[in-house]
């Protein structure tokens, strides 16, 4: 049966296809990263984001809306949104849901109107998009759709769905095209096999290919992210809808009181309210209620026995007066870093941080554990530090979440985030701040050591699945089957392109590097470099042997 529409229950089902063949497709799509290295892949990041998404959409009924289906799709992908890739994602899918309003379901026209604005909004939320990635794809896809139903307005979607396939794979193929790191590396461009292996989930639901109710369920999210303080600042007294927390005991039954009476009465009480609980025990039945009418509640109570133990709440003026004493300890200015390995946190720490967030290489932080750091901070101007390349883009999003002022500086490793934090001073202004952090973090040559998870060939450069593989400022510098030769190689190359060999050179050494190595290594640097003056540390960084600051 050919699909020419798409009401909220399939719409549903494309969704946890999509998101359950994209996971079942991870480490491809993450073996395609141009980099070898074992950082946060877009295979993993987009995989997440997909699982955010569908989080909700099962316990939807069978008569939820188009509309209903993606506003649950959109939050859920914004808020779990990680890495640029699943940033990218979530916005595709908000300028899905931006289309989908108002619609209870999808006719050929509309679902190309929602191609295209989620395209929109997709390279909207990009400061400088690039050709040649994930939004390549999708802009030729949607592109190729609305040609198609100017063509023939009769198309319906699953005939559109099978021409955005197509297009996604042509597209697919001009990637390396676009982007010469792509030819290099002789791979397509990950982002965008990602959204392809969505969207094939996306027909295999329209023409029954894979049964829905046998799909995988969600698996338990590998990072567990949990707030330690209340949410008060996105969450106000006008958002309580039931005002009156009301508890009390009904004692003294009268007599031919029945079990179907409690049951007729909690129906009445979730009539009028939500939190209900009923409880019965012997002669004494305990009642719990959010209500708008505690007075109501307890008339009716009155009809079963007599009352005990009342006790009413204003849930909405204890919300204020706790605002009030959030508001009241509020402080001018925080800082939030993004961090991996105890030493590193350490640092930060010693640097009047704030508040840490675990991630960075190996995982990257989603949009709402940011968001939760905002609040948990509570001040009226937040600096965040996200210290890798592929946190910004969601450190940026997530500041449009917040109620105070945020500002996120471009830091993208260890060594600039620890420069800004360096520079920042609380007595300062906000203006000023911004200019000294930016100022000491651009100073600032990175390096940093790792090793290769797969063979690749990048900047002219053969690697070996193994091999160590130094990075000076997010750039391949060198290669070599040991680590500290690889270290060592590229400390030179970052005091060459500093220009001057009387400089500050900190290391930061990894969990696989113990403090005898690290001495040595800083023994030989010293002996060739002795105008300059060297430092270690134990950062404690997964993954990565060495980080290193040139300055």
């Amino acid at each position: 049966m050919i699909t020419d529409r798409i009401d909220g229950a399939l719409l549903r089902d494309m969704f946890l296809a999509g998101a359950a063949l994209l996971e079942k497709n991870r480490a491809l799509v993450d073996s395609l990263n141009v980099f070898p290295v074992p950082d946060g892949d877009t295979g993993t990041n987009m995989s997440m984001t997909m699982q955010g998404a569908v989080k909700d959409l099962r316990n939807l009924p069978e008569t939820a809306t188009v509309e209903e289906v993606m506003a649950k799709v959109s939050s859920g992908a914004l808020r779990s949104a990680r890495g640029n890739s699943g940033v990218i994602l979530s916005q595709l899918f908000r300028g899905f849901y931006k289309a989908a309003k108002g619609h209870e379901e999808l006719d050929g026209i509309s679902f190309a109107a929602a191609m295209a604005e989620g395209t929109k909004a997709a390279y909207k939320a990009v400061m400088k998009p690039k050709e040649g990635t994930i939004l390549t794809v999708s802009r030729m896809i949607s592109d190729e759709v609305q040609k198609a139903v100017e063509e023939d307005a009769q198309l319906g979607c699953e005939a559109l769905m099978i021409t955005c396939i197509q297009k996604g794979e042509e597209a697919l193929r001009l990637t390396p095209d676009l982007l010469p790191v792509l030819k290099e590396a002789g791979v397509v461009d990950s982002g965008g096999k990602g959204l392809l292996f969505i969207y094939h989930g996306f027909l295999m639901a329209m023409n029954g290919e894979m049964d829905i109710e046998e799909l995988p369920a969600e698996e338990k999210p590998a990072e567990k992210e949990t707030s330690e303080a209340a949410n008060f600042a996105e969450f106000s007294a006008e958002d309580i809808q039931f005002g009156y927390c009301t508890e009390f005991f009904i004692v003294h039954l009268y007599e031919g009181f029945e079990e179907k009476d409690l049951d007729q009465f909690r129906k009445h009480l979730e009539r009028v309210g939500d939190s209900v609980v009923c409880a019965c025990d012997n002669d004494t039945v305990k009642i719990h209620v959010h209500s708008n009418c505690p007075g109501k509640v307890l008339q009716m109570a009155m009809r079963y026995g007599e009352l005990d133990r009342i006790k009413i709440e204003n849930m909405r003026e204890q919300n204020r007066q706790l605002a009030a004493q959030r508001k009241r300890n509020e402080k001018e200015f925080a800082l939030i870093s993004v961090s991996s390995g105890a030493g590193v946190d350490e640092v930060f720490k010693a640097l009047s941080t704030d508040h840490i967030i675990s991630g960075g290489q190996t995982m990257n932080p989603s949009i709402d554990s940011i968001v939760n750091a905002v609040h948990q901070v509570n001040a009226r101007n937040v600096f965040i530090l996200p210290n890798n390349s592929n946190i910004i883009l969601a450190a940026t999003q997530a500041s449009a979440l917040c109620s105070c002022r945020v500002v996120v500086l471009p830091t993208k490793t260890i060594p600039q985030g620890i420069a800004a934090a360096m520079a920042f001073n609380p007595d300062e202004s906000l203006e000023t701040n911004v200019s000294n952090m930016t100022e000491a973090f651009q100073e600032v040559i990175s390096g940093s050591v790792t090793f290769a998870v797969r063979e690749t060939q990048l900047n002219g450069k053969v690697i070996h699945q193994g091999d160590f593989i130094g990075m000076l400022d997010g750039d391949l510098n060198t290669v070599s089957p040991d680590a500290d030769e690889a270290a060592f190689e590229l400390v030179e190359h970052m005091i060459e392109k500093l220009g001057d060999e009387e400089c500050s050179v900190t290391v930061y050494y990894g969990a696989d590097v113990d403090e005898e190595r690290a001495d040595a290594l800083i023994a030989r640097l010293e002996e060739k470099y002795p105008e300059s003056e060297f430092m270690s540390r134990n950062g404690g960084q997964p993954l990565y042997s060495y980080y290193f600051s040139v300055i």
